[in-house]
């Protein structure tokens, strides 16, 4: 197994009693560079994160089946705190700042936990800053206060100050004016070229297979379709159902975005 690399094999979770919310999901990303999860709401893709940063139960969700193992060591049954110190760091959907505390506040937050000197922690504060200028401008204002957009930079930043190898982000373009997205993607694309892996849950499909060298694709809990970012671009079924392409079939008009959906074939390559 590559080092840093993450591993889920036939991940089964289910919510409460009976609700199975992923079924055999099976998934890789390696040491360095961006994967993507796409998929509909409902497809699994949260879950997906939170079984792999071990907040699954604070959503009453158990792990039910399969395996996920990160730079060689089983996480499941981790708890969150081993989990970050292992190297692995979510960024939950909706943000979730810390909206009473200050912008510096929410950063140190980020550190809690974290083992290693103080220069570290302070060097990696200049990383975030030097990511994130806005935040510097900022560092004594309330969270609460802050944009949609500077809220999520913010959330990324806190994360960052736990030094992950991997960094999970959970619809980070959620909620994001198109300007702000775009900023966003780029903040990405950066973080992933200073050395952390990153894999990234995204409802924004033109984004995050322009970002991304391989994605995923969720369906009611089960992966359709799998491989490089471009070559699924060009498939049909993400075309239409997720770049919002009409696509023509011989004799036929070509479907419009209302058009009933039909479940995507799996990819076998």
């Amino acid at each position: 197994m590559e080092p840093g690399a993450l591993l889920v094999e036939g991940l089964e979770v289910v919510y409460g009693r009976s609700v199975r919310a992923l079924r055999g999901v099976s998934l890789d990303v390696p040491g360095n560079g961006v994967v993507a999860v796409l998929g509909a709401n409902g497809a699994g893709k949260s879950t997906l994160l939170r079984a792999v940063s071990g907040t699954l139960s604070l959503h009453r969700g158990t792990i039910a089946g399969g395996s996920i193992r990160y730079d060689g060591a089983r996480l499941g049954g981790r708890d969150p705190a081993a989990i970050v110190r292992a190297g692995v760091v979510q960024v939950p959907e909706g943000r979730r700042v810390f909206a009473h505390l200050t912008v510096a506040e929410n950063l140190r937050a980020g550190t809690l936990g974290r083992r290693g000197r103080a220069a570290g922690i302070r060097a990696e504060h200049d990383r975030v800053l030097d990511l994130f200028p806005v935040l510097a401008e900022r560092r004594e204002q309330r969270a609460g206060l802050l944009s949609g957009g500077e809220q999520q930079m913010l959330a990324i930043g806190r994360a960052l100050m736990a030094a992950p190898r991997l960094l999970l982000l959970d619809e980070p373009s959620l909620g994001l004016a198109p300007r702000m997205v775009g900023r966003i993607a780029g903040v990405i694309r950066e973080i992933a070229a200073r050395g952390t892996a990153v894999l990234l849950v995204e409802q924004n499909a033109t984004i995050a297979l322009d970002l991304a060298e391989k994605a995923y694709v969720l369906d009611v809990g089960e992966v359709r379709l799998a491989g490089a970012s471009a070559d699924l671009a060009r498939t049909d079924e993400v075309r239409r159902l997720y770049l919002g392409e009409p696509v023509e079939s011989e004799g036929t008009p070509a479907p419009v975005r209302t058009a009933p959906r039909r479940a995507l074939g799996r990819w076998t390559g």
